[in-house]
């Protein structure tokens, strides 16, 4: 049985992580974009279990938007709930924008979010420009992380 109370997060402030961005994609670059979200949206980001695997950004008519992630309908709002699912607008500058439109059309990247947090009472979404792996780099990563175990595992056998 693991030990832990829960799901690792990057930092000690993170509402939601996206860990399969890590080993889906080679990560080159991050941006912090704030969110344009509902009340209800908020509340429910501050409460957690929003998911973020599936979810990808995309650029549409000049704005960065976030697309397939999930925030859970808040619990006590009844009538003036939002749709989990829906898209969200992201807010980023005008040059960023252009540079991840060129980026993305060129090389063939692809935006995706690593995590979720607030900076003081706003909700911000940090986007990676990211290269997806292959089969073969997914190997090596996996090959990698459990030859560190293994070492990690002598070190605290020799020193018992």
């Amino acid at each position: 049985m693991a030990k832990g109370k829960g799901k690792k997060k990057f930092a000690p402030g993170d509402v939601a992580t996206n860990r399969q961005a890590r080993f889906r994609f080679r990560l080159l670059d991050t941006f912090e974009a704030g969110m344009v979200l509902t009340g209800t949206e908020v509340k429910s980001l501050r409460e957690g279990g929003a998911q973020m695997k599936d979810a990808y950004a995309l650029v549409r008519g000049g704005e960065v938007w976030l697309v397939n992630m999930h925030i859970p309908p808040y619990a006590s709002a009844y009538r003036d709930n939002h749709l989990p699912e829906r898209d969200r607008k992201l807010l980023l500058h005008r040059r960023e924008i252009e540079r991840l439109v060129g980026k993305t059309r060129e090389r063939g990247l692809t935006l995706v979010p690593t995590r979720i947090y607030f900076r003081g009472a706003r909700a911000k979404c940090e986007i990676a420009l990211a290269q997806g792996k292959d089969q073969f780099d997914k190997r090596q990563s996996i090959k990698s992380r459990e030859q560190a175990r293994e070492m990690q595992r002598a070190t605290r056998e020799y020193q018992r």
